[in-house]
């Protein structure tokens, strides 16, 4: 099915609140305009050197979303441009994306990465760390920074009774830290789910997901 096809049938079955992030690393720009004239507009890299040829080459009204694990000394390269930076799992990443953000003179828009899968390979905080962080001085002297919510990666199996365990957790994180709103904590979004598990994650709260190969086929590893 084209690419096109997929950003169709995607769009027409998502409730109207849940935003779809087209996960378009390591595809071409040809595949990424396809799906740019089927109406996608927000597209997920992550890599930021990736992301910043792409944004160079392609129309300027896509809204560029870093979904990988950051590195602090990267954030410049996309400070000018970047719509949502999704994977923020440190204090000391949020610092540096408030100074890029005053050099640009811009307010960027971030999530904060929560662990919710028992495997170690996934990044995240704890949630007594984001309650920490949110309520510290410090944070609130991040002027340039925004916190738009929260996100976090389910373990990968095919356990769908751990899935929706660990996405019905985050969900509970989500709704115990909106009584900390801020000027630079403002919780509407929960970014969880993925080609695999989306429709799981939809059920239990998601309101954006990150799909790629249900809208582009196999993922080219690189």
């Amino acid at each position: 099915m084209s690419i096109s096809k997929n950003i169709e049938l995607l769009n027409n079955s998502l409730p109207k609140n849940v935003k779809l992030v087209a996960v378009s690393k390591t595809k071409p720009v040809s595949d990424i305009l396809e799906a740019y004239n089927a109406g996608q507009r927000i597209f997920g890299e992550n890599k930021i050197q990736e992301m910043v040829e792409k944004h160079e080459v392609l129309p300027k009204d896509i809204e560029w979303h870093m979904i990988g694990h950051l590195q602090r000394n990267k954030v410049k390269y996309m400070a000018s441009f970047v719509t949502l930076i999704h994977g923020v799992d440190s204090f000391k990443t949020l610092k540096e994306i408030n100074k890029q953000a005053i050099k640009n003179d811009r307010v960027l828009n971030c999530l904060l990465q929560l662990k919710i899968a028992k495997e170690d390979t996934k990044f995240g905080l704890s949630f007594n760390k984001v309650e920490d962080i949110i309520t510290s001085e410090d944070f609130k002297q991040l002027s340039n920074v925004n916190i738009k919510g929260i996100m976090g990666m389910a373990s990968f199996t095919d356990d769908e009774t751990i899935i929706r365990k660990e996405f019905k957790t985050l969900t509970d994180y989500f709704n115990a830290l909106k009584k900390h709103s801020s000027i630079n904590f403002n919780p509407t979004i929960i970014s969880m789910g993925m080609s695999g598990d989306y429709k799981i994650a939809i059920e239990e709260g998601s309101t954006m997901v990150r799909v790629g190969s249900a809208i582009f086929g196999t993922r080219n590893y690189k």
